[in-house]
């Protein structure tokens, strides 16, 4: 780790429970072998997070996409309707529908608890 910079965090891919050839693919190859490298580097300060679909407003080129319109709602049913759905997570890529979209404010909460929190990494 250079001097100075006490944790690394890499915000990474979540993995939707995936067909494992789909994941040793080159998108999802190449996020594992960063992950692996934050961790074997940085083994008692490495954090890798991996959410789901990330909302919130957005800016492209002075124009703002409202993600929140979209992922706010999905999240809140995909959150009251685990109970139900959660028998469907065994079935492969179901993650990919079942993943609850996650606010771009609760990911970079958990980067600053990571900072932060002495026990995060515990």
């Amino acid at each position: 780790m250079p001097p100075g910079i006490p944790e690394f965090i890499l915000i990474s891919v979540h993995y939707y429970n995936l067909q494992s050839f789909l994941l040793s693919s080159g998108y999802f190859a190449g996020k594992r072998k960063a992950e692996s490298e934050v961790l074997s580097k940085n083994p008692n300060s490495g954090v890798v997070l991996r959410p789901a679909f990330i909302y919130g407003k957005r800016r492209v080129d002075g124009f703002e996409i409202p993600l929140d319109l979209i992922g706010e709602p999905v999240e809140r049913i995909l959150r009251a309707t685990q109970t139900f759905t959660k028998p469907l997570s065994s079935l492969p890529a179901s993650y990919l529908i079942l993943a609850p979209p996650v606010n771009v404010d609760d990911v970079a909460l958990a980067v600053i608890n990571a900072i932060t929190d002495e026990d995060f990494l515990q």
